[in-house]
């Protein structure tokens, strides 16, 4: 019975993603929190549900991105006896954590506006259009910024998630201003205001059951135990079964395997080791796998050195 380990290190595009990141909800969180103390001081004044929602929005916002980035910095530390698999859970886990921030604020601000809709509020629609407006270009320059980083990255989905509901806000905000201004139609303010948080609040449901899915070690999208079986025994020479499959994502790019290979007696072992890791890598972009033979009749233990490098789910 022979048992290997397949294991590495990351490329070095991984860490430059990882820079990237965190450069873009650096300057984003800047951005974000610059802007924030001045929308809640123009909600006051305009008596702005609109603006003082998309307020706390914006402070909970920046609270995110500040710890988007330190997620980012901390999954580049390096693994230790502790953590064996480093901190590439930890965006993961930050980006859980956003979504029920969303959640909470979502709700918040669809009760607040109910109540509004029951008892009218006066709304100044001068300060209210012109915050907004420079709200609106603020959210724009930090969803600028955000687009240029990883895409596949939970945590910069969820960054992006918190700057769109702020730009949705300050929209909605402005068509609020315009409307109280030429018709003073006062229960605009309230209504947009949960026209925005149910636009929200689909995009956070998706990402609050993606970061869970990874958090309990589902299976990553698209791959199955049973096809991983499959494939392993109708490509790999000598490969007679696989059974005891099990695949998890550490993070959204990283996928992990351990799995049994029952090989006939002729087959070398560690042929058959290294040929199971690289169709895994080749066909699945697993990086790290764990594979047991099973050579009924026989004993044999191999000795196979570990792959280089740990690719990403895209075989990068």
């Amino acid at each position: 019975m022979a048992h290997s380990h397949g294991g590495g290190h990351e490329h070095g595009h991984s860490h430059g993603h990882a820079s990237d990141n965190e450069r873009a909800t650096a300057i984003a969180a800047f951005l974000t929190g610059g802007f924030m103390i001045a929308e809640a001081a123009g909600g006051i004044i305009a008596n702005s549900l609109t603006l003082l929602a998309d307020a706390a929005h914006m402070l909970t916002d920046c609270v995110a991105l500040g710890l988007a980035w330190w997620a980012f910095r901390q999954s580049r530390k390096p693994a230790t006896p502790e953590l064996t698999f480093g901190r590439h859970r930890m965006p993961v886990l930050i980006a859980f954590a956003n979504g029920i921030v969303l959640l909470l604020l979502t709700a918040w601000i669809v009760v607040e506006a109910i109540d509004r809709l029951f008892d009218p509020q006066p709304v100044s629609s001068i300060p209210l259009l012109v915050v907004a407006w420079l709200g609106l270009l603020v959210n724009i320059a930090a969803f600028l910024v955000l687009s240029g980083g990883n895409k596949g990255s939970l945590n910069i989905r969820a960054a992006v998630l918190h700057v769109i509901s702020d730009l949705l806000g300050s929209v909605a905000a402005i068509i609020a201003g315009g409307v109280i201004l030429f018709t003073g139609f006062m229960a605009i303010d309230p209504i947009l205001s949960m026209v925005v948080s149910a636009l929200i609040l689909r995009t956070t449901i998706r990402l609050l059951r993606e970061s869970s899915h990874i958090l309990l070690e589902g299976a990553p999208s698209g791959i199955e135990p049973e096809a991983i079986a499959e494939d392993l025994t109708a490509m790999v020479p000598g490969v007679e079964k696989v059974h005891h499959v099990h695949i998890w994502s550490l993070s959204e790019e990283r996928s992990l395997v351990t799995l049994h290979a029952v090989v006939d007696q002729e087959t070398d072992i560690a042929m058959a080791t290294a040929g199971i890791r690289a169709r895994l890598a080749d066909r699945f972009g697993v990086g790290h796998a764990t594979v047991e033979l099973e050579t009924p009749g026989r004993e044999t233990v191999a000795e196979v050195e570990p792959c280089p490098t740990e690719p990403d789910r895209h075989g990068h």
